[in-house]
């Protein structure tokens, strides 16, 4: 039963570390997904203020620590959608 617990811990303190070395544009990002379900890129762009080329670097180091999922578009498969992943 212990080691249920440590577990989660230990999960809770990997997902925190690795919040804690991203890049503020990063934590923008995440923050602003946090509050809005789903955004696809350029949506992002306009909430965060954030010029494009950083949103796009944002996103691809939340999707390396697998803090975001993405997925296409049903009505237009040149977008993705990214929200936070669970």
């Amino acid at each position: 039963m212990a080691t249920g617990i440590g577990r989660n811990l230990q999960a809770v303190s990997i997902e925190k570390s690795s919040k804690e070395r991203l890049p503020p544009s990063a934590k923008l990002v995440l923050k602003v997904l946090e509050y809005n379900e789903e955004l696809t890129q350029k949506e992002l762009v306009q909430e965060t203020l954030l010029p494009s080329r950083t949103v796009r670097y944002a996103l691809s180091r939340l999707e390396s620590a697998r803090l975001v999922k993405v997925r296409f578009s049903t009505l237009d498969a040149r977008k993705r959608i990214y929200s936070i992943n669970t």
